[in-house]
């Protein structure tokens, strides 16, 4: 009898673990499918994280030249300003070509005016710099809100947020340059840097989810 009891007992116990492992599996399946990306969503994330990235680093080049009288100025801002163009590129195959000439626009104002940031600082004239400064976070306003009419999934306050931490570390890069501190100026960049990768994400995963069609 105790023999029987043990049998049936043993079987049961592998019947529930036989279920419990179907379970599990089936969890574990529908869990990597949840999270599955597409190549074409990973394809916009690479590709929207490499225009920023160029933002940042031919921004530090237009900081360098500007302050130090460089011949290349003028040829690196020219390059800066295709990078603008090139973010507003990204999001015409989503919004349209008035929508991405608008953003082109914006950020290209974005750079012209850190350009009169840069030289007011260097010149010492505290009274345009203030002037200057305002009309830069002027300018990030604008285009937080642009962009957040265009996307309920990029929330205006957070786009300003991220747009104005952008600002204050380009400004922690230009002071520190013109205090000849130049591990200050490197801590900026690299932390601005990893910022600007967080804009990137918030841009692309809102195009994302916005358009989930286009990236299956």
């Amino acid at each position: 009898m105790k023999k029987q009891i043990l049998k049936f007992s043993l079987l049961l116990m592998s019947i529930a673990f036989l279920f419990t492992s179907v379970d599990a599996r089936a969890e574990m399946k529908a869990t990597q499918q949840k999270h599955c990306i597409s190549s074409k969503e990973v394809k916009l994330q690479r590709s929207m994280s490499k225009l920023w990235i160029d933002h940042t680093i031919w921004t530090r080049s237009y900081i360098v030249s500007a302050l130090s009288g460089l011949e290349d100025q003028n040829k690196v801002l020219e390059r800066l300003l295709q990078n603008q163009v090139d973010i507003g590129n990204a999001i015409k195959p989503y919004y349209g070509d008035a929508a991405g000439n608008k953003l082109a626009g914006l950020l290209k104002e974005h750079i012209l005016i850190a350009g009169k940031v840069v030289e007011a600082a260097k010149s010492g004239n505290q009274e345009n710099l203030k002037k200057f400064i305002a009309e830069w976070y002027k300018n990030a306003d604008d285009i937080a809100l642009f962009l957040s009419k265009a996307n309920p999934y990029w929330p205006n306050n957070q786009l300003k947020e991220l747009l104005y931490t952008h600002l204050k570390l380009l400004t922690d890069q230009v002071v520190a340059r013109i205090k000849k501190d130049w591990n200050a100026e490197i801590r900026a960049y690299d932390v601005g840097e990893n910022h600007i990768l967080k804009l990137a994400e918030a841009l692309s995963k809102g195009i994302i989810k916005q358009f989930p069609k286009k990236f299956k």
